[in-house]
């Protein structure tokens, strides 16, 4: 589910705590969590809901000013409109983990499992330690060029990219990606 800023705005702030979504299916689930690129939030519920049933409470708490508010950004689209309670749980783990440069000899092979892991299952084989010299070399650089340079289609390297981004090793920019302080570490 992706948010738009002022949505995750108030959601952070406490402001608001719906959203409301159009989908052919749910794309989160009740019990879940969301992150975002700071933020990680719990998913309270999911419920479908008939359009003719929202209420001026369901637009004031998902941060519209009224009703018409809330049915103009609805609109029309198609699938069910689902709303979904969702809350701001903190912090993205992430963000810890990938700004922590100090690794220890236990930290060194949870990271070695965890990537050996990620190579063996991988039908193209071994490709985790090319991914991070390459981002380590080519911080910035747009994800649709790193896949060609690799003969890789961009959707297969940025899903690769996000299991890196996982372990804490890589940090998404605005266009590429850069090695976090502990990818740096890794590495070293």
């Amino acid at each position: 589910m992706l948010l738009r800023d002022p949505e995750l705005a108030g959601i952070v702030e406490g402001r608001t705590d719906l959203v409301f979504r159009c989908w052919k299916r749910p794309t989160v689930r009740t019990g879940g969590t969301l992150r975002t690129r700071r933020w990680l939030l719990a998913i309270h519920a999911v419920d479908p809901i008939e359009r003719s049933s929202l209420t001026d409470a369901d637009a004031r708490r998902s941060g519209h000013t009224d009703l018409a508010d809330l049915r103009a950004d609805i609109g029309d689209r198609d699938g069910q409109l689902y709303r979904v309670h969702v809350t701001c749980a903190g912090d993205d783990p992430r963000i810890a983990r990938r700004n922590t440069s100090d690794l220890t000899p236990d930290d060194r092979r949870t990271i070695d499992a965890a990537l050996g892991r990620l190579d063996r299952a991988s039908p193209r084989g071994p490709w985790t330690t090319t991914f991070l010299t390459l981002i380590r070399d080519q911080p910035g650089v747009r994800a649709p060029d790193l896949a060609a340079g690799l003969g890789w289609e961009t959707v297969v390297f940025k899903r690769s990219v996000r299991r890196l981004k996982e372990l804490g090793l890589t940090e998404s920019l605005k266009v590429g990606y850069r090695l976090s302080p502990r990818g740096l570490a890794y590495l070293s």
